[in-house]
């Protein structure tokens, strides 16, 4: 007796996904697919209209995520089977979507062919309890039959294994950093968070999945939701915000939160999900208060001192006295000073609408006031200041005066800028990079499988198109490869070039062969004399051909060519297309590190390295936009001999 098809809707954010797995499932004989959606919201509305045996859905998507999409549609139909599924890894999860309603949880690691056999199985076994993540199950045999592999398809395998072991060594560096990280879905739920982030919040990893981040912050949630918010509603590259930590039982100390929030986006620019990064910064905090606190009591009557501006007020706020180190920082002497008005010392916008004053009668009522903010020299250049201003009062307790303390803090806030650029930079490459591997390796994977298993049945124009996506996927990662290497050498000591004599006419057709095989119909006109010599690092200067073409392709329009010519002791080369060129907020950046704009996607590494090589082989490269005589342009000039290093 045949076995009933179950009916099934499949709920996935990407559409490649959705496609490799609904193939699948249909091939496979076990299911009929009534219905996909993208979020969870239009999972509801396909459940209630179809009536589905079972729900295959994801856990992080836009609007409306997975965790809060479950109980929704058991409550709407308590009948129909839950099974998630995600990229996301965890038995914390797995628990967690147990406790909510989940039949099962299958990590979109698993075979695809597997897959069909595995959800059945999952759907007949009918109880909601967790179960092991598809890395714990056996391997189940696919029910097609498996013709023989493909050489290239063993290829295949071998990158894929190679790419694997990089996930997962993002993944233990995930696990085992030092500072605090987190996966929080676009509703700020975390759905993994390492070891570091449940010692600062006194937990274990397990007790922080499915929790609402800002249940963590002790009265900041605002914060976090109007972050979110921001990335959500634009294409800002981070967030930042700070909160109290959650006293662990019986401590009675309060310590303070960093929190660095990267948005992972989708080809379009929607927001998946948000890598956080937080970090414990009392002690920093804590060295700031007492070092004020120090300043104010031993340090004021020290006239000597040149790191501190120490003088007194009259009650009115005029100066009353002056000590050298308001000389140094300040630049007046006191026979400028005595007897103005202080608010001399702060800029005029501050001076017009009466903040100096109102610093005084804070410190006149709270018995002393601190602020950070800028001061005015006598030459009218600006600086960062710390400033403490304590109310003085006579053996009577008669208000006489004020103290103030000034010291320039310029060049420490410049350091606490650079230190907080610095780690915003590095949870954003690591976030970037596990993005950039997430989707070129599913395509792979699933296109590898569907070609192996079922390729007699495909027509050739579906084959062409699996073939086509393998080829562009891994030439997506090769070049990533390159660029990450390439920025990390940089980073270091620096790269080092292989000098030698590098035909550019070969070097630009070779190039132009690798974006027409990687597909999509890309031709690329090349114009390159054969006496076009340069002496470099051919390997190099492949990678910036190979970044300014696929600048041209991602972002540009056909037609796009490759023109070199000779000229003195350099040779210019000018790769152009027909696109409307880069956005005009993007081009004062265009070739820094991480510059990126609109939804093409990409790591921002590619214009920096390209200036970067180029410059190291004595060059230089530019930018012209688009004009009513010609395209947008990337003009790269050469010369002919490669400076010494």
């Amino acid at each position: 007796m045949e076995t009933p098809r179950v009916s099934l809707v499949l709920v996935d954010d990407s559409t490649d996904v959705r496609t490799l797995v609904r193939m699948r499932l249909e091939s496979s004989g076990l299911f009929d697919v009534l219905g996909e959606a993208g979020d969870g919201e239009e999972a509801i509305e396909l459940v209630v209209r179809h009536h589905p045996d079972a729900v295959l859905l994801d856990v992080s998507m836009p609007a409306m995520d997975g965790l809060e999409t479950l109980p929704a549609i058991l409550a709407v139909r308590p009948e129909t089977s839950v099974v998630m599924f995600s990229g996301f890894g965890g038995t914390d999860l797995t628990a967690e979507l147990g406790e909510l309603g989940a039949l099962d949880y299958i990590e979109k690691s698993i075979p695809l062919e597997q897959l069909p056999e595995r959800l059945f199985r999952s759907l007949r076994g009918g109880s909601r309890a967790p179960r092991p993540s598809a890395d714990e199950q056996e391997p189940v045999p696919s029910p097609d039959p498996v013709t023989e592999p493909l050489d290239d398809l063993d290829v295949t395998r071998v990158e894929q294994s190679i790419l694997d072991e990089h996930v997962e060594g993002f993944r233990a560096l995930f696990d085992r950093a030092a500072i605090g990280m987190a996966t929080l879905t676009i509703d700020a739920t975390i759905v993994r968070a390492n070891d570091a982030l449940a010692e600062l919040m006194s937990c274990t990893p397990s007790d922080l999945v499915g929790v609402d981040y800002g249940r963590l912050t002790v009265g900041h949630g605002d914060d976090l939701d109007h972050r979110l918010a921001g990335l959500r509603s634009s294409d800002a590259s981070v967030a930042t915000f700070e909160h109290p930590i959650p006293a662990p039982p019986g401590a009675t100390s309060s310590r303070t939160a960093l929190v660095t929030l990267v948005p992972i986006r989708d080809s379009v620019g929607e927001l998946l999900y948000v890598f956080a990064q937080v970090q414990d910064i009392t002690a920093q905090r804590l060295a700031e208060d007492e070092l004020h606190r120090s300043e104010a009591y031993f340090r004021l009557l020290v006239a000597a001192v040149e790191d501190y501006a120490i003088f007194m007020l009259d009650p009115d706020g005029t100066v009353a006295s002056w000590n050298a180190g308001a000389r140094r920082i300040k630049g007046y002497d006191a026979a400028e000073v005595v007897g103005q008005h202080f608010r001399m010392f702060y800029p005029e916008e501050q001076q017009l609408t009466g903040h100096p004053e109102r610093n005084l009668g804070a410190a006149l009522r709270d018995g002393s006031f601190a602020e950070d903010g800028w001061r005015v020299r006598k030459d009218g250049t600006r600086f960062w200041a710390s400033v403490v201003i304590s109310a003085v009062h006579d053996e009577k307790g008669r208000h006489i005066g004020f103290a103030k303390i000034t010291r320039d803090q310029t060049e420490q806030r410049q350091h606490v800028e650079d230190r907080l650029e610095a780690a915003t930079e590095q949870a954003r490459l690591l976030a970037v990079t596990a993005h950039e591997l997430r989707n070129p390796t599913a395509v792979i994977d699933g296109s590898a499988h569907l070609l192996e298993t079922s390729h007699e049945d495909m027509s050739d124009h579906e084959r062409h198109q699996f073939f086509r996506g393998i080829h562009s996927s891994t030439e997506r990662l090769r070049r990533l490869t390159a660029d990450l290497t390439a920025a990390s050498q940089l980073q270091g000591t620096g790269i080092r070039f292989e000098s030698g004599s590098v035909s550019l006419a070969e070097l630009v057709r070779n190039a132009a062969a690798r974006r027409a095989s990687s597909g999509h119909g890309v031709h690329v006109e090349v114009d390159v004399p054969e006496e076009a010599v340069v002496e470099g690092d051919e390997v190099r200067l492949a990678q910036v051909l190979d970044n300014l073409l696929d600048n041209a392709v991602r972002h540009g329009s056909p037609p796009i060519s490759v023109v070199a010519r000779p000229n003195d002791d350099e040779v210019v080369v000018r790769v152009t297309d027909s696109g409307r060129g880069v956005p005009a907020d993007l081009v004062p950046r265009l070739f820094n590190r991480y510059a990126t704009s609109g939804t093409a996607g990409g790591s921002g590494l590619g214009l920096y390295l390209v200036r970067e090589i180029v410059r190291g082989h004595g060059g230089d490269v530019v930018y012209e936009p688009p004009t009513a005589e010609g395209p947008a342009t990337f003009v790269v000039r050469l010369p002919v001999r490669m400076p010494n290093h």
